[in-house]
């Protein structure tokens, strides 16, 4: 900052502090607060619509909340009571319904509740500021809870005074609210910060709920994944991307989540499905349900729905692909490959039988042009996507708290990939006319999505480039040579070699704790001590992969929270947490429902590695947020010089 501008600013921070005994209290206050724990950040990657999962594993804190309650109730309570105080807490409106139906829940079942979250929530409030603590309290009980959360009980005034208010609350019925105030309280303070390493969307049932519990979280910050690129060029009106959503929603049968819970009407598609495609070949087409049943009528529809937008998305990706020959993906051009007479694919000198050949709406001559039907179906689904009120909502959302990816407390977070060439080194990719590679290409991406969302003439250009992302081959997003798709919906052969699709060398290359250390560098990250976290692929721990990558530089956090991804990781997710004392790498066993979870007696199995333990407990100051308080002091200390000096004037007026 030059001489003047320095000057300026100390002008503008007088304003706020104008004397010396109101700059002396802030220098105060903000170096004490240097001097707190660090308090916990949470990572969680790949959710695929598993809202119910995802919510349990935030209201548990990947059993933070568990392990306070050990400490805290060590000897006091039977492991069947822990369990139970446990899941008061992540589900306490449930739980004391449940508790009412088994015979009515007596004054002192109600002390004894409160006593214990009293003690808990004092606990994971401590290492934060009054101040912080008291903006996140409930308006209506905020004076009561402060004061139960800062009495000292060993002396014996207070614990009479605490024994009061608990059996006050009680006697004016205020018992179950407090509960669940105090209980929410525990859930947001046992983890301050949350990081989503990306795909929120697609394959599970409902992301949209995850989506509203995210909008609705205190902290949080989202690393774009390919599936939530997906979705916001469907939302900007990108066709492909509204085509290729529909069709993977489809494909898994989850339409609950496309018509009531963003309300897109697909009656359209539905009317046009069954009329050009009466019947439909079901081994192809029928959708693969994870963890539901459907009747066979609608099974029937689903198939023929889609089967439908298949075609449709086939068709526009073959549009684009010829307006956008700089994509390089000449390769996905399928269309014009196919011997239609014959039901044939010829594809690299080979040919391969069709499993379905048959194409309707398919103009030999212009392959990729869409019959006016066609053409009606999907302007009425860009219709509905971009004038959705909620899915725009979400969208936003996404938007302003994404990121391509995002350096926080010395750690570098990343959905996918940083490409890289054969021999291990960036690769590098030209875009008109200039090269990117390593960082520049992942700022290059980062900005192609923001432009998207702007209103200049080359926005449908954007647009068509969130495409790419969401599957080209130097996408740091997507990470592969190809996206056999096609290949996998029409045909069948021995050799799977023709489904391979070949990861970018970065998969590999980053077991080498060097080339991750180079990676935390040029990102002006510290190589010995900051972390890639990486989410996207998810670890086979059943067939022995590990996450842990780099010799302990990388860590990947994809274990499976979707149920797709289950049988090939052998668990149900992965969650990292790092706070004041470590960094811990958790994975869990798959959730099963709410109704589970409140009703079994033993505690969450959870397997958790110790990636880090700190010599010494870390604190704010070690932080980027304490990095800030520090710039800030250091103003605040220059302001105090002035007023001491002279050279500014103190103002007692206010």
């Amino acid at each position: 900052m030059t001489e003047m501008s320095e000057e300026k600013y100390l002008q503008l921070l007088a304003e706020q502090f104008p004397n010396i005994p109101a700059v002396s209290t802030e220098i105060i206050n903000l170096k004490a607060i240097l001097n707190l724990p660090k308090s916990t950040e949470h990572f969680l990657t790949d959710l695929h619509g598993e809202a119910e999962a995802f919510k349990y594993m935030l209201k548990t804190a990947s059993g933070v909340i568990e392990y306070k309650i050990d400490q805290i109730f060590e000897e006091k309570l039977k492991d069947k009571e822990k369990r139970e105080l446990a899941t008061l807490i992540f589900y306490p409106e449930e739980k004391m319904k449940t508790l009412q139906k088994r015979g009515g829940i007596p004054p002192e079942w109600y002390k004894e509740a409160l006593d214990y979250i009293v003690k808990i929530s004092r606990e994971v409030s401590a290492i934060y500021t009054r101040s912080k603590v008291r903006k996140a309290l409930p308006h209506k009980f905020s004076y009561i809870i402060e004061e139960l959360l800062h009495l000292n009980e060993n002396e014996l005034s207070k614990k009479d005074y605490k024994d009061q208010i608990l059996t006050t609350i009680i006697e004016v019925g205020q018992a179950e609210n407090f509960i669940i105030a105090l209980s929410n309280l525990i859930q947001r303070f046992a983890v301050d910060k949350l990081h989503i390493i990306g795909d929120i969307f697609d394959r599970g049932p409902a992301p949209e709920k995850i989506m509203s519990f995210l909008k609705n979280h205190h902290n949080v910050d989202i690393q774009w994944g390919n599936h939530d690129i997906l979705w916001m060029g469907a939302a900007r009106g990108q066709r492909a991307l509204i085509a290729t959503a529909l069709r993977i929603a489809l494909r898994y049968g989850n339409l609950e989540f496309i018509e009531e819970g963003y309300g897109i009407n697909l009656r359209p598609l539905a009317r046009f499905a069954l009329k050009i495609y009466p019947e439909v070949n079901q081994t192809v087409f029928a959708p693969r349900l994870l963890d539901k049943e459907l009747a066979q009528p609608e099974i029937s529809l689903i198939s023929q729905m889609h089967k439908a937008i298949t075609i449709i998305q086939f068709k526009l990706e073959g549009q684009l692909l010829k307006q956008h020959p700089e994509f390089r993906l000449s390769e996905a051009l399928y269309f014009e490959k196919i011997d239609f007479e014959q039901g044939i694919l010829n594809l690299d000198g080979k040919k391969y039988k069709l499993t379905d050949s048959d194409f309707p709406t398919i103009n030999t001559d212009h392959p990729y042009q869409l019959s006016s039907e066609e053409e009606e179906v999907i302007e009425h689904l860009r219709y509905s996507f971009r004038n959705n009120d909620r899915l725009q909502e979400d969208i936003r959302f996404l938007f302003n708290h994404g990121s391509l990816y995002k350096k926080y407390n010395g750690n570098l977070l990343f959905h996918g990939c940083i490409p890289l060439n054969k021999a291990g080194n960036y690769a590098e990719v030209k875009i008109a006319g200039q090269n990117y590679a390593g960082r520049s290409l992942l700022d290059f991406f980062d900005d192609v999505v923001r432009q998207s969302y702007s209103l200049n003439k080359q926005e449908e250009t954007y647009r068509d480039w969130l495409w790419y992302l969401w599957r080209g081959k130097m996408s740091p997003l997507f990470g592969k040579e190809k996206m056999t798709t096609f290949l996998r919906y029409f045909t069948t052969v021995e050799d799977k070699a023709l489904y391979l699709e070949k990861k970018n060398p970065y998969y590999k290359k980053r077991e080498n704790a060097d080339l991750c250390k180079q990676i935390l560098a040029d990102f002006e990250l510290d190589p010995e001590t900051g972390h890639i976290i990486n989410g996207h692929t998810p670890v086979a721990e059943k067939r022995g992969e590990s996450p842990i990558k780099g010799e302990g530089r990388l860590l990947v956090i994809d274990g499976g929270i979707s149920a797709a991804y289950r049988t090939k990781t052998g668990i149900a997710g992965y969650t990292l947490t790092y706070s004041s004392k470590n960094l811990r790498l958790i994975s869990h066993d798959p959730f099963l429902s709410r109704e589970n979870a409140l009703n079994k007696d033993s505690r969450d199995t959870i397997s958790a590695t110790e990636v880090v333990k700190f010599k010494q407990p870390l604190k704010i100051s070690a932080t980027d947020i304490g990095k800030k308080l520090a710039d800030d002091i250091n103003y605040l200390l220059k302001l105090h010089e002035a007023y001491q000096n002279g050279s500014l004037k103190e103002n007692y007026s206010t």
